[in-house]
């Protein structure tokens, strides 16, 4: 019976030792996912709240999204957020010479429309807007691209290192049709929208509406 007892008695200190390595495998485990999380976060994914209907109907007023800020450069017909600290307009009337001007020193949440060496024209009777000579299929727009607010004479080439972007409520939307925002510098986006997670209740006809994949 005093052998099985020391028997016994001697395995108790193994198992706490067991237990205790185990707890430390799982904080261990739990600091690694938040940092990986932290990481992600900090250097990948960032969180962005929609201001204003310039983007409706494809985002409205406070829709909450997560933007990728690296990893990818932007294409043609992504969601962009820009900080618009500064802007680009032409200094002649060939379009050739560019001066910068100051932005609206805002965060804008627009469509990419062409990138520095395509072709923009917009005919602002018909609403048609074409890349390269390829008229775009809007189907995410509000309504047709009929109002010119002077920035540029179309057809024109969007000079390397600038964008051109407009809102998808084309008759909403201070854009690069606009001076006061004209040619975005590559530099100025912070990220393209990649989900949409968050959508005020008015704008939802069931709870799923508040989730879209935008990429």
């Amino acid at each position: 019976m005093e052998e099985q007892a020391g028997a016994a008695a001697k395995k108790k200190p193994n198992e706490g030792a067991a237990f205790f390595g185990d707890l430390l495998d799982v904080a261990e485990a739990a600091l690694v996912t938040i940092f990986v999380f932290l990481l992600t976060f900090t250097y990948l994914l960032r969180p962005v709240t929609v201001d204003g209907s310039s983007m409706e109907p494809t985002l409205y007023n406070e829709d909450q999204l997560l933007i990728l800020t690296a990893l990818a450069k932007p294409d043609n017909g992504d969601i962009i957020v820009i900080d618009n600290h500064g802007s680009a307009l032409f200094a002649d009337d060939a379009e050739t010479d560019l001066y910068d001007t100051d932005g609206l020193n805002i965060v804008l949440v627009k469509r990419l429309i062409a990138k520095g060496g395509q072709e923009i024209n917009i005919d602002f009777e018909t609403g048609a807007v074409a890349v390269d000579g390829v008229q775009l299929q809007e189907d995410y727009i509000k309504a047709l691209t009929t109002r010119n607010d002077g920035a540029f004479t179309y057809p024109f080439r969007v000079p390397e290192g600038f964008l051109f972007v407009m809102g998808d409520n084309r008759l909403g939307s201070t854009d690069s049709r606009s001076p006061a925002v004209g040619l975005i510098p590559e530099d100025e986006v912070l990220g393209i929208a990649v989900l949409r997670y968050g959508r005020e209740a008015e704008h939802c006809d069931s709870w799923l509406d508040r989730f879209a994949i935008l990429w």
